[in-house]
Parts: structure tokens; C-alpha cells; sequence
């Protein structure tokens, strides 16, 4: 089993330059590790050796500005090393080491920043749990986070935070996923601003690692960053050069994961297949077939400079239930898995190519950039109504979105003193280009009958932006500023009327600040505070429609929290208050517009983990809106499709006689689905799942997951408009559910060979 121990090094500057480094040395959990050999070293003079304490510190010294190799060893762990560099009064790194004797794992170092604004998750989440549906990533991330499938397929999730529903990723603030710098939300598409569906050709055995980041605090993050960014990830090799992971479960499904990963020198590569399928508990078979190709190709030049190419493919086809009417399913005239239109479903075809390039420095100043080329097809088929606009045919359409994609990142990062305060300032820009054949048509099966909207959107978003962060007081207090420009540029050529075409443009600068200050180092208390404006875009088709409208939606996120951590026992607390300006959103289901006025948000989360044991502990976190609403009007409108509680927890087991696993909770409480009337409610639930692995012989391991383990009853979203069933059936405004899986069990085995 892998363990991860994290290092947090404070660095108090001297008179005379030198730098005593004093830290600690944690598990995932926040325990503390005794016994712990820490060796700070440079390529010509030996090293500076520190053991960690019975309170899990360590202190070397004297540690003068410059670049060095961090080592760490501790009893029953494989040592790793890393390069880093030392600049002045504060650095804290997460080190990853590899494990348990006779399994191995790369050291990773990465600067976090200060709780609550960041949460960090690793790699082992992914690589224990057994995944029976690829949305299941986004319920590994518990970060207030509500997701749920919209039509029971394969389609991309509904995504809900911070009481604002954000349909698949774009509205409302948005939510910014990205997989190694390439943003995966896609402007102007055919299902909605910022769909989601790229993450589909994602396997969880090649993540790495996933960073949270609770709001738009960062300048390096624009478009769709309002309300957050979660950042994956991917490995650049895999410890082993063979692994091969198969498994099965009910409902028809099985999935297989194969991938090769050469031990060469100066070499990190490895290419990957995984294909799946699984028809789901639903009365039509959702047919669900997925085929994902992924490859990385990463070559050190020297050991502070890299160079690595990636390639991404994937295809999936599916069927779906569709969003069913509650009411028929409560009055018993309909199976809580059936459906009305078998038609629903769609297809996906896309691939990624991109290059990075990475270059430290010897005074620890840091370039990297990248470029990636994509090329996607998506075709969904979907009938939410039924048969209320067309009685005779039904009111069944076909999405249509294919699409090219470009883009570039550079970053440089420079570590410096400001007088005798330790800075790091970071600059950047990013350029990002989409060309979109986009359009909507009515169809009988699903086959077209007729165009709806047909148009060539091309859509251009070029940035820069700059940050600087300072430690003063010896580290005790940090403050960090920061200040990024988005610029847009939209064009639409209509093919259905040429008159809604054209060519618009937009701009808008975000400011961001921060702060942490810790009172006293015999104190473990840290207060924070945050602010952050992020941006959305508009679907250009929106933007060049209705140019008198806002072409760029703009969220104020404030931020007050604190963090702590006492022995085995850690919490964060945080208040949050959010303003979302005026917007307009596109409606890609029937071409029509959707007006928002100014909202608002507020409430606080909490987090708290405890290490039980050595080898068991307990973690969990709750996000609470206190209220979510429209600015404005003459009487108060509640903003509406999202929950105001969300909560999850963890009892996690490892490593204990060859077992390792995790019991999980998620919840969300009953939800309003209209503003005004406050009797249509969306019901929440509580879902637990279980995942177990043992290690059956060196190489081998046996994995069990358990979803639903309680088989909960429950829908994953709810939906309130108006359908007709049938062709002489009455209209009804109903609620409209996708439903949630119920007890799914997944077996597998797991083999590793001929270990790096």
C-alpha cells in the first residue's frame, strides 16, 4: 500500500544568510512520523541529516539559499528523492514517498497553500477504488462538490456547489477542471457552456493527483473558475512496467485496465488501455461502451530539465433512461428504471495530443510551458418533454458539437527577497481557441428530421496574469496578491440566419488576494482570509445575439477561515459570501435565452480528520449554504436546482496485515426546484460505499467495491418543468429524476510485474 508522508518545512532566515529549516513529517491523515531520517543535500557536499522527534520534528541547520535533494527514509517505507530548492524564510512541501517494502512509487514535491483555500488529493484513492462508472471520479474528490448523472448514462454530470446549479461545469461561476493544464469545460458546446464530457477518456489508475481549489484565489486559473478549479493530474510513469487490472460486476458490466510502463534511464513513460461496459439497472440496457488510449513520453534532460509529449483517445457509445416524471413513478404507473423514449443516448469520439516543457533553475527560479491540440464529436439524443411541443412525432432532438481545440500555457516562477522578506512572484498567459460546428435538430430514432440551429462558432480567449506572494515574520505571516486580464474574442457564422452571425468581443480584469497568519508557533492555529473574482463566458451564440447583454459573467468570492492541527486531530473552518453578476444564459436544448439577475450566496464549511490509529482514521467535511438568492426585484426570488447541505466522510483502513480500504458517506439534504414557490423540493439522500483491497502475494492484489451498500433508493438530479407523456396525455409541470444506482458490487484482480 502506498503511504504518503508530507513535510512541511518552515525556514527562519539567519544575519548571516544561512536558513534554519524546522519541520514536520505527516502520513495522509496528519499523523505525525517518529523515527523519520530527513537529508537535505547538495550535489557536492554531504548531507544535513535531521530524525524526526517523538512529535514528528525535525530541524536542519545551517541550510544556506540554494538548490538541494531532499531525501526521506522512515521504517518500513521505500526512501525517495526529489529536487528542491530553499529561498528564504518559509518553504512547505508535500514529499509522496513510496510505501510499504516491495512496492514503489516516484516522489512528488509540490508547494500547497494554506487551508481551507486548498484541498489535495492523491493518488491512492483512485488506484484502490474499483470504478463502475466514470463519474464516479467526481465523487472521490469531497469538496462540497454535488454531482450526478442527468440522464442515467453516459453523458456528463450536473454539477451543483455552493448552492448554485452549474449545469454541466459553465454557469453560475463554473467550475474549472483541468488534466495536465488542458481545460476540459467547453465554451459554446452543444449541451451547455462548459460541458464536461472529455473527462469521460479519463482512467483513474493514471491519476496522480488532484488539487482543489475552493474558489477563484489564483491568477494562473480564468474562464469557469468562479466558484473553483479542480486541477488533475496525470502520472509521467507507473511504478511497475506491467499492470493489468480486471474486473466485473452485476448488471452485465466488466472493465479492463492494461498498461506498460518501461524501466529505462532518464526515461518516464508508458502507454495505457482501458475498456468498459455495462448496461446499468434500466429496463431500456444503457449499452454503455467505453475504449480509452493513453500515452506519456517524458524525457529528463538533465535533473532540473524535462521534456514529455502525452497522448489522450478515447470513444464512447451509450443508451440512457432519460429523466423520467416522479409522479408516474410514486402513483406506480412507472418503474423508478424505466423510460418513455428508448432513443435516449449519444455517442463521443475525441483525442488530445499535447507537449510540455519544464526547466528549474540553480537560484530556484522555475519556466515551464505547454501546448495541446484536441479534436471531439459529440452527438447526444435526448427528449425531456416528450410529447408536449409535437402530440404526433414527439419532441425527441439530436446535439451535435465537433470541435477543434488549441491552446498554450507558460508559467515562470521567481523566488526573491523583498528587503528581508522571502517572496515568490509567478507570472503567465494562457491562449486557448476553439473552431465548433455546433448544432440542434429534431429527429424521429435517431435519425434527423429537420434543422433547428445550425451554426460555426470560433471562439478566442487569450490571458496574462501575475502573483506575488511574501512571508514575513519568519514565516508566521503570509500575504499574497495577485491580478489577471481575460480578453475574448467571439464569432458566430449562423447557417439556419445569417443574421443572428457576427463577431463580438470582451475583456475583464480579476483581482485576487490573500492572507494567513499564524499568532504563535506554540499555538497550531492559522487564520485566513481570501478574496478572488473569476469569470464565466457566454456561449457566443448568446454573446452575438444579444450584444447589449453581459458577454461575461464575473463571481466575488470572500473567504474567512482558519485551520489547525493538534497531535492527531485536524480542522478547518471557513465562512464564505459570494456575488454573482448579472447573466445570460443560451439554452442549447431548444436555441432559446434564459436571463439571470445578480445572486448572492452564503454560508461556511468544515473539515476534520482524526487518526483513530496507526493504521485507522476518520475524516469528513460539510458545506452549508445559509442562503442562496436573486439581488434585486421587487420581491425576494430564491435561486433554485441546487442543494444547501453537502457533507461526506471517511473511515479509511491501511495497511493492515495486507488489507487496506475505505467506508464512504455522501450527502445532500431536499432542495428547492422552483424560486418562488417553496413546496417543489428535490429530495436529498445518503449514499455509502464501500471499497476493500487485499494483497493477496507480492504482485498480486484482490479489490472489492461496494456502491450504495444500504441499496438507498434516490435520484442523482431533479429536474421541474413541464412534459406530456403521450400524444393525448394532459400537459403536467412535474418533477423529472435521473436515478441513482442502486447496490452495485464490483470484483477484481490486480497484477503488478517486474517492479522498477
Amino acid at each position: 500500500m502506498r503511504i504518503e508522508l508530507v513535510v512541511l518545512l518552515f525556514a527562519a532566515l539567519s544575519a548571516n544568510g544561512a536558513t534554519q529549516i524546522v519541520g514536520r513529517v505527516l502520513d495522509p491523515q496528519g499523523r505525525i512520523v517518529v523515527g523519520a531520517a530527513v537529508r537535505l543535500q547538495t550535489g557536492t557536499s554531504n548531507a544535513t541529516v535531521a530524525v524526526t522527534d517523538g512529535q514528528g520534528e525535525f530541524r536542519l541547520d545551517p541550510v544556506t539559499p540554494g538548490f538541494y535533494r531532499l531525501t526521506a527514509e522512515a521504517p518500513g517505507f521505500q526512501s525517495g528523492a526529489q529536487d528542491v530548492s530553499v529561498i528564504g524564510d518559509i518553504e512547505r512541501l508535500n514529499l509522496t514517498l513510496p510505501g510499504i517494502v516491495g512496492q514503489h512509487q516516484s516522489v512528488v514535491i509540490e508547494a500547497k497553500t494554506v487551508e481551507p483555500t486548498v484541498d489535495l488529493r492523491n493518488a491512492e484513492v483512485f488506484n484502490r477504488t474499483l470504478f463502475t462508472r466514470d463519474d464516479q471520479i467526481m465523487h472521490q474528490l469531497n469538496a462540497g462538490i454535488d454531482a450526478g448523472q442527468h440522464e442515467g448514462g453516459g453523458k456528463s454530470v450536473e454539477v451543483r456547489r455552493f448552492g448554485f446549479n452549474l449545469d454541466h461545469g459553465g454557469t453560475n461561476g463554473g467550475l474549472k477542471v483541468l488534466v495536465d493544464d488542458v481545460q476540459q469545460n467547453q465554451g459554446t458546446q452543444g449541451h451547455g457552456q462548459g460541458y464536461l464530457g472529455a473527462l469521460k477518456a479519463l482512467s483513474p489508475e493514471l491519476i496522480h493527483d488532484v488539487t482543489v481549489i475552493n474558489g477563484p484565489f489564483s491568477a494562473e486559473y480564468g474562464d469557469f473558475s468562479g466558484l473553483g478549479v479542480v486541477h488533475i493530474r496525470q502520472r509521467e510513469s507507473l511504478p511497475d512496467q506491467f499492470t493489468v487490472r480486471l474486473q466485473g460486476g452485476n448488471f452485465d458490466t466488466g472493465r479492463a485496465f492494461v498498461a506498460y510502463s518501461p524501466d529505462v534511464e532518464r526515461v518516464d513513460a508508458y502507454v495505457a488501455y482501458e475498456g468498459s461496459y455495462t448496461d446499468g439497472p434500466f429496463q431500456n440496457p444503457g449499452r454503455y461502451r467505453r475504449d480509452n488510449f493513453n500515452a506519456n513520453y517524458t524525457r529528463s534532460l538533465s535533473t532540473s530539465e524535462k521534456i514529455g509529449v502525452r497522448v489522450l483517445a478515447g470513444s464512447n457509445n451509450f443508451y440512457s433512461s432519460g429523466q423520467i416524471p416522479l409522479d408516474l413513478v410514486n402513483q406506480g404507473l412507472l418503474d423508478r428504471f424505466g423510460f418513455i423514449d428508448p432513443t435516449h443516448g449519444g455517442r463521443v469520439q475525441l483525442g488530445t495530443t499535447s507537449m510540455y516543457y519544464c526547466k528549474l533553475r540553480t537560484n530556484g527560479d522555475t519556466f515551464k510551458a505547454d501546448g495541446f491540440l484536441a479534436r471531439s464529436l459529440l452527438d447526444l439524443y435526448s427528449n425531456f418533454t416528450m410529447y408536449l411541443n409535437d402530440p404526433l412525432h414527439g419532441d425527441a432532438f439530436q446535439q451535435h458539437d465537433s470541435r477543434l481545440q488549441q491552446g498554450v500555457n507558460a508559467q515562470y516562477t521567481h523566488p526573491h527577497h523583498v528587503g528581508t522578506a522571502a517572496a515568490v512572484f509567478v507570472a503567465g498567459s494562457n491562449f486557448h481557441e476553439n473552431q465548433v460546428n455546433v448544432g440542434l435538430y429534431p429527429r424521429r430514432g435517431r435519425v434527423p428530421t429537420g434543422v433547428t440551429t445550425r451554426a460555426n462558432a470560433h471562439v478566442t480567449n487569450g490571458a496574462g496574469y501575475g502573483q506575488e506572494n511574501l512571508s514575513l515574520f519568519r514565516g508566521r505571516l503570509l500575504l499574497g496578491g495577485g491580478v489577471r486580464f481575460d480578453g475574448f474574442r467571439f464569432a458566430v457564422a449562423d447557417r439556419v440566419d445569417p443574421d443572428h452571425g457576427g463577431t463580438q468581443s470582451a475583456g475583464r480584469w480579476q483581482g485576487k488576494g490573500s492572507a494567513a497568519f499564524t499568532p504563535s508557533r506554540r499555538l497550531p492555529l492559522t487564520m485566513t482570509a481570501n478574496y478572488g473574482r473569476g469569470i464565466n463566458s457566454i456561449d457566443a451564440r448568446g454573446v452575438v445575439q444579444r450584444p447589449d447583454q453581459p458577454r461575461i459573467a464575473t463571481t466575488d468570492f470572500y473567504q474567512l477561515g482558519t485551520s489547525s492541527n493538534f497531535g492527531r486531530f485536524g480542522i478547518s473552518t471557513d465562512m464564505f459570501l459570494i456575488d454573482h453578476s448579472n447573466e445570460q444564459v443560451y439554452v442549447p436544448d431548444d436555441g432559446s435565452f434564459e436571463f439571470k439577475g445578480p445572486s448572492r450566496a452564503y454560508g461556511y464549511e468544515a473539515k476534520a480528520s482524526v487518526s483513530i490509529t496507526r493504521r485507522l482514521s476518520l475524516n469528513g467535511g460539510v458545506t452549508k449554504i445559509g442562503n442562496a438568492y436573486f439581488r434585486g426585484g421587487d420581491h425576494r426570488t430564491y435561486v433554485d436546482s441546487a442543494p444547501h447541505f453537502v457533507a461526506n466522510a471517511a473511515l479509511t483502513l491501511a495497511g493492515w496485515h495486507g488489507w487496506s480500504g475505505s467506508f464512504r458517506m455522501r450527502a445532500i439534504n431536499h432542495y428547492r426546484l422552483d424560486g418562488d414557490d417553496p413546496s417543489i423540493l428535490a429530495s436529498g439522500h445518503t449514499v455509502f460505499d464501500l471499497g476493500l483491497a487485499r494483497q493477496l502475494r507480492r504482485g498480486v492484489e484482490c479489490n472489492l467495491s461496494v456502491d450504495n451498500l444500504t441499496n438507498r433508493g434516490y435520484y442523482e438530479t431533479q429536474n421541474y418543468f413541464e412534459s406530456r407523456v403521450a400524444p393525448m396525455a394532459p400537459v403536467v409541470a412535474r418533477i423529472h429524476g435521473t436515478p441513482g444506482y442502486p447496490l452495485t458490487a464490483m470484483a477484481g484482480l490486480t497484477f503488478r510485474f517486474r517492479g522498477k
